[in-house]
């Protein structure tokens, strides 16, 4: 292991011997130099941590610090002075400086503060590398698909995940992928080294969904028994994403308006405006333009998030993809469970491609998984698909798909009515066999105007 480098920049040599002899003792490689020029030139070989003195014979150390942050951020800096004010150490610091010591100083303190200084730098690049091996996997090549429909929402994510958009809107139905394109947007942007902080609207009360995005203060209410950050402040720098923002309550989209607009918020219970950076990736799968209209979300708020809109497509609409995508599938649970299985049966893939797949790229891996966990091969054929087979009614017998210029409106309509005949109009079962929840098939009822036959 590479022992680290610790530069030690004063113009008097005794100091500069006192610190080397003693850094040296205590396991650390040690550089020097003695005036501000030299110095620039050691740092730019490559070093863990500057001792730097304030007065230099031909410059100051505050001059010397600017450029060493200019260099590198992470260098961690301690500046050595005789002439110790609060002016010079507010400067110091302004200026990226870890700590300063006072001369004539103490080298026992002075050691001990090097390495806490250098074990700060570890944790640093620790954080970095780890933040580094997760962005990895959510590059958009993660996206299996080539079709024309995913290629398109592909470039788009790309974009604007280098752009300095603060609000992206991602839509589509649900198990389209919005939580992998989130990711993706987050870990190739500039914030990727970052928190990535996510949250679902429904899953929690109003009050709870308040207090977890903003943040309270203690006493705020009856169990806040002390202060708690937020997901936007602890996210500060990085990103937030608010799944299925349509079910958020209006009056917390009021306050998430304000922020975005202002970047500021108050926590719950508190008076001090607190300012952050961070940009907000909202997904839903609602027709949020039709809940504008019935008031259910706030149209300023639906202008504000759809700065940057990316539709991610159906699974029916890429039903090319549906070969790349199970053998993705096949791979990845190849290795989960311990098995070997090596192709898909041609009968099993037709019938695969020619299913509507109502719950969409999550519906198709579970399938997957499902047969996956039955086969005793190295073939997953098409008894092993519940889909394909009969097990489970497949909702696209019956409906005449043409071979090109599919209505996939007429499409999503004429499932949504096949499922409501078949659970005789049971809007709980009719929403299992589209693989939604209540809320997800009473607005699709509401969408297409449905009405049971007979009903009043």
């Amino acid at each position: 292991m590479q022992r680290p480098t610790v530069l030690v920049v004063d113009d008097e040599q005794l100091i500069r011997w006192s610190l080397s002899d003693r850094l040296t003792q205590e396991g650390y490689r040690v550089v020097e130099a003695e005036t501000a020029k030299a110095a620039i030139e050691k740092h730019a070989e490559g070093v863990d941590l500057v001792l730097l003195d304030y007065k230099l014979p031909d410059g100051d150390g505050l001059t010397v610090l600017k450029k060493i942050k200019e260099t590198d951020a992470d260098t961690l800096v301690i500046l050595l002075t005789a002439y110790s004010t609060i002016d010079t150490a507010v400067e110091a610091m302004k200026l990226g400086a870890y700590h300063y010591a006072n001369k004539p100083f103490n080298l026992d303190e002075i050691a001990l503060l090097v390495e806490k200084a250098l074990e700060t730098t570890r944790l640093r690049r620790e954080v970095r590398a780890l933040r580094a091996s997760q962005a990895q996997p959510y590059s958009v090549d993660r996206i299996v698909g080539q079709s024309k429909a995913i290629a398109e929402a592909k470039a788009l994510l790309q974009k604007v995940a280098a752009s300095p958009a603060s609000t992206v809107l991602l839509t589509g139905e649900s198990g389209t992928g919005k939580d992998l394109a989130a990711k993706v947007l987050h870990y190739q942007s500039d914030r990727a080294t970052r928190p990535f902080m996510n949250i679902t609207c429904s899953a929690l009360a109003e009050t709870i969904l308040e207090s977890e995005l903003f943040g309270h203060e203690r006493g705020a209410f009856t169990d806040a028994r002390q202060q708690k950050r937020g997901l936007l402040e602890s996210a500060d720098g990085g990103t937030v994403f608010l799944d299925e923002i349509g079910e958020m309550a209006p009056g917390l989209q009021s306050k998430l308006l304000r922020f975005l607009e202002e970047k500021t918020f108050k926590r719950v219970g508190g008076v001090v405006d607190i300012r952050v950076d961070v940009r907000v990736i909202a997904a839903t799968n609602r027709n949020l333009e039709e809940d504008v209209k019935k008031g259910r979300f706030r149209e300023d708020l639906y202008y504000r998030l759809n700065v940057l809109p990316i539709v991610l497509p159906p699974l029916r609409a890429r039903a090319d993809d549906i070969p790349s995508l199970v053998h993705y599938f096949v791979d990845v649970y190849n290795t989960e469970f311990r098995k070997h299985v090596r192709s898909v049966s041609p009968d099993a893939m037709k019938r695969l491609q020619t299913y509507g797949w109502p719950g969409n790229i999550r519906e198709l891996r579970n399938a997957v998984e499902r047969s996956m966990l039955l086969a005793e091969g190295d073939e997953l054929t098409a008894d092993l698909f519940p889909v394909a087979s009969g097990g489970t009614p497949k909702l696209t017998e019956g409906v005449d798909l043409p071979a090109t210029g599919i209505d996939l409106e007429q499409l999503e309509r004429s499932l949504v009515v096949q499922a409501l005949e078949r659970s005789g109009w049971n809007q709980t079962r009719a929403a299992g066999l589209l693989g939604l929840n209540r809320d997800q098939i009473r607005y699709r009822i509401e969408k297409f105007k449905l009405e049971r036959p007979g009903a009043e």
